[in-house]
């Protein structure tokens, strides 16, 4: 009975070996080659066959939603730290500088996001991370609003996508000064007229 008990222990630990193999090697493709790299690249680079891959991450949403879990952290982090600020115009814009930098991450990441944004499929593995962001971002927009900083037809959801999108902006090689510029755009767009001084 021990051996076998061992032997129904083994695949769990080879398939959690396997599991975290890909999530290396996809973080490092998806950095190099962008999200659209080759899944069969990485598998190769992880060790494993195409077939280990897909049983993990049955798609490239999938897999690209479990690296981007991983690399939450410092996300998290920032949002710990937005959230000790007394000011909510500022926390806002903060969070959504925050949510810039993460969203460009990889090379054409601002794409299938958009597109989970957009569709609400809950069979989309990206669905659930942009739902979580744009609620964390009403909260940011609703505690602005209460301040009076941010215009009561603003949703958070409106501005996910404009971070989204700058993000995207951003991997087109537009200068810093025309982002800069897009941000101000942006904010004066939210931001309660006798608050744009």
């Amino acid at each position: 009975m021990g051996a076998s008990g061992q032997q129904g222990r083994r695949p769990r630990a080879d398939a959690q070996r396997n599991r975290a193999a890909l999530l290396e090697a996809a973080q490092r493709h998806f950095l190099k080659h962008g999200v659209g790299t080759s899944l069969e690249a990485v598998a190769k680079d992880a060790g494993v066959g195409p077939g280990t891959l897909y049983r993990h991450f049955p798609t490239r949403e999938a897999l690209l939603a479990a690296v981007l879990q991983t690399r939450s952290e410092e996300l998290v982090a920032r949002q710990a730290d937005i959230g000790q600020l007394s000011d909510p115009a500022e926390a806002l814009r903060q969070w959504l500088r925050a949510m810039e930098e993460y969203f460009s991450a990889f090379s054409g990441l601002p794409e299938p996001l958009m597109a989970a944004a957009r569709a609400q499929e809950p069979e989309n593995p990206l669905t659930l991370p942009c739902d979580t962001l744009t609620a964390a971002t009403d909260e940011y927009v609703r505690a602005a609003q209460l301040a009076g900083h941010v215009r009561p037809s603003v949703k958070g959801y409106d501005l996910f996508l404009a971070t989204v999108s700058i993000a995207w902006i951003s991997g087109t090689g537009a200068t810093d000064e025309s982002l800069g510029r897009l941000r101000t755009l942006i904010e004066s767009g939210y931001r309660e007229r006798d608050d744009e001084a």
